[in-house]
């Protein structure tokens, strides 16, 4: 039986400086998951049975380090994909753009 989406939380995170696209991304993780807390998965005993999937928009998602964002993830078979999207905010005073990130986490399971 395919598994089905019970959960889609969204957050967004950025790198002021340095233009560090996993950066970015990882705050964007960690902002959507400080969004809930899943409580049901571990008293279920669900948190090993879970897919969670993750994708990441940014504007340079080559540069999205996708292992490094994989680890950031507590519970679950994750997977990680970086898009195009996000921000980049140019400075050009200082060649210094911020960047925006994006992030959608999808939690499934499967249902009897």
């Amino acid at each position: 039986m395919p598994k089905k989406r019970v959960i889609l939380e969204l957050g967004s995170g950025n790198d002021l400086h340095g233009s560090n696209y996993t950066k970015a991304a990882l705050r964007a993780v960690q902002d959507a998951l400080h969004h809930s807390s899943l409580a049901f998965l571990r008293s279920l005993k669900l948190d090993k049975k879970v897919d969670v999937e993750v994708t990441i928009g940014v504007q340079r998602p080559e540069q999205v380090d996708l292992d490094e964002v994989k680890k950031s993830l507590p519970v679950g078979n994750v997977t990680v994909t970086a898009v195009k999207g996000g921000l980049d905010v140019a400075d050009s005073e200082n060649n210094d753009p911020a960047v925006i990130a994006s992030a959608a986490i999808a939690v499934r399971i499967e249902l009897a």
